[in-house]
């Protein structure tokens, strides 16, 4: 489909809100539901696992601002790979990002499902059908367009990191009386007690890396930010920093009150491995406060995911790599109505697993794979393009493609199969635009 400034999506954000969107995609699963299944597979080493990721993340933040500040249009690294690389990385770009991301939003559903129950007290039985309902909610509120989802969006990420500070604040006397004698074992893994200790602590780094991935969501939405190659990178930079610090002060405090092992069990039960920590400790309302932030960090995720699936499926849209139909935008141009649609459909299908952790662990592998990509188009910058060293996108390829592969085989080989398929189906349809042309 041609690709006409009458069909180009109205730029409306700013720093703030460009930084908020970030926040909203990040802080959600990766410290509500990842932190308890890492801590689960590497133990009290879970902290060092998250600031693993956090580095290996900021490398990949830099790149992906570099060049969504050069290139700014929707679709992140797909668009990238065909202008800096390949058409066929280019696509497999866009189709890892679509696996990896709607695998996480599927987690995100499940994880508001489980938060929401245990709050509630329901039945388990609930947890699918409150992820679709959740889901199919959300799906709505993006249609109306993208003012309406950023409003929604601060105020879902307000309530969110007022309520974590509580849970830091509330749980610092705990972990001064009593929470540092579970710190101490640093390399002892609940799950694995005989395993490698580096082994465990990079399967649960490649698992938090996912948990930092959201700043991509800014340079997914480049087409709609102001002044993108001011605004872009402050706003991911920004996002990063402040998510690292969250995320280690929450995991240090929730290892504190329930230990690495209680935190791994509760993710693998209840999919509300915070909550569990939260009712462990003495602050008035700690288990109240912490359940109405998980509730709006999952749903807030949930709206950011949607947001970037769609704008990856319109890119691939215009390209012809996928059906015309999710090019299409609403009248007031504020929404890719076909992309939301099929975005929606493809994140409630996979709620049906109904098992966090696969889920995770899927979108770990080949959202790795996506920022592989992402850094590997950085590195072909020219000279005047460049913000900043190529070290840093060096850095961030090593780092992707060498945590790829310490998640569980059966993952890994589903991904290498999916990436396939991909390619496949990037052919035929290239052929097929070719005699359409």
């Amino acid at each position: 489909m041609a690709d006409t400034s009458n069909n180009r999506l109205t730029r409306s954000l700013g720093v703030g809100g460009a930084t908020m969107m970030g926040l909203g995609s990040i802080v959600g699963t990766g410290v509500f539901v990842s932190v308890g299944i890492a801590a689960g597979i590497a133990g009290p080493a879970v902290i060092l696992a998250i600031a693993l990721a956090a580095l290996v993340a900021t490398c990949n933040a830099f790149s992906s601002a570099q060049l969504a500040a050069n290139h700014p249009v929707s679709g992140g690294t797909y668009a990238y790979g065909y202008r800096y690389l390949t058409p066929l990385l280019g696509f497999t770009a866009g189709w890892m990002f679509l696996c990896a991301k709607s695998a996480s939003a599927a987690t995100a559903a499940l994880g508001f499902a489980g938060y929401l129950l245990l709050f509630v007290g329901g039945d388990a039985a609930w947890l699918v059908p409150l992820a679709v309902l959740g889901g199919a909610a959300l799906t709505g509120v993006v249609l109306s367009g993208l003012r309406r989802s950023n409003w929604t969006n601060i105020a879902i990420v307000s309530i969110t990191l007022a309520g974590l500070a509580y849970f830091v604040v509330g749980g610092a006397p705990t972990l001064v009386a009593s929470g540092a004698d579970r710190l101490v074992p640093f390399f002892a893994s609940p799950e694995a007690p005989d395993a490698s200790p580096w082994s465990t602590v990079l399967h649960a780094t490649a698992l938090m890396f996912v948990a930092f991935t959201g700043y991509g969501r800014i340079a997914t939405l480049g087409e709609e930010v102001r002044e993108p190659r001011e605004t872009i990178p402050r706003a991911i930079v920004l996002t990063v920093a402040v998510v690292s610090v969250l995320y280690m002060a929450v995991s240090v405090v929730a290892v504190g009150a329930i230990g690495a092992d209680g935190l791994g069990a509760a993710a693998e039960g209840d999919a509300a491995p915070l909550q569990v920590a939260a009712q462990a400790l003495p602050w008035p309302a700690m288990g109240f406060v912490v359940s109405v932030a998980a509730l709006t960090a999952m749903l807030g995720v949930l709206l950011n995911l949607i947001l970037g699936l769609s704008r990856v499926l319109l890119a691939m849209g215009r390209r012809g790599d996928m059906p015309g139909a999710v090019a299409t935008l609403n009248a007031n141009r504020t929404a890719p109505t076909g992309a939301v649609l099929l975005t929606g459909g493809i994140i409630l299908s996979l709620t049906l697993i109904g098992d966090v952790r696969t889920t995770w662990s899927f979108s770990a592998f080949t959202v790795l794979i996506y920022y592989a990509l992402t850094n590997l188009s950085a590195l072909q910058l020219s000279a005047e393009e460049r913000l900043y060293p190529p070290a840093i996108p060096m850095g961030g390829l090593a780092g992707c493609l060498f945590l790829a592969f310490w998640v569980e085989p059966l993952i890994w080989g589903t991904g290498l199969a999916l990436i396939a398929i991909g390619a496949v189906w990037h052919g035929v349809a290239q052929r097929l635009a070719g005699r359409a042309g």
